[in-house]
C-alpha cells in the first residue's frame, strides 16, 4: 500500500511517500538500514518532546538532537521525497540546496507519522 503525504515546507509543496521500497532504496541510495535509523529518530524526538527542562526552544533543540540525528533526518526526508517524485533532485545536498531553510521539528513529526502508518500496513499478526 503506498502512502503519501504532502506537507508546506518553505514555502513549497513537498511530497513524501513510503512503501514496501523504502528500507531497500534507502540501503541502497544512503548505506544503511532504515529500520535502526528510524528507531534511533524516533527516539530523539521522543526526548526532546518530553524535556521541560531547557528555557528555550533553541537550547531543547542543541541538547537533544545530535548531528547524526539531523543527518537521518535528512536521509530520511530525501529518500521519501524522492520516492514521491522522482524528478527532485539525485543527491541528499542538492536537494537540501532547493530549501532556503526549513524546521525539522516541523517535518519530523509528518515522516514519523509517514513511517509508523507504512509499518502497521506491512506488518502482519499470526494467531497461533
Amino acid at each position: 500500500m503506498i502512502m503519501d503525504k504532502v506537507i508546506q515546507i518553505d514555502g513549497k509543496e513537498v511530497g513524501f511517500r513510503a512503501t514496501a521500497l523504502t528500507p531497500r532504496f534507502y540501503r541502497h541510495k544512503i548505506g544503511r538500514d532504515i529500520m535502526q535509523d528510524m528507531n534511533q529518530l524516533q527516539k530523539s524526538f521522543d526526548r526532546v518532546k518530553t524535556a521541560k527542562k531547557y528555557e528555550s526552544k533553541e537550547e531543547l533543540e542543541q541538547a537533544q538532537l545530535s548531528v547524526m540525528d539531523l543527518e537521518i533526518f535528512e536521509n530520511v526526508a530525501y529518500i521519501m521525497a524522492k520516492q514521491y517524485d522522482n524528478t527532485i533532485a539525485n543527491t541528499v545536498e542538492e536537494w537540501l540546496d532547493s530549501f532556503s531553510c526549513f524546521s525539522i521539528y516541523e517535518v519530523l513529526p509528518y515522516l514519523i507519522e509517514l513511517w509508523g502508518l507504512n509499518q502497521q500496513t506491512t506488518s502482519k499478526y499470526k494467531k497461533k
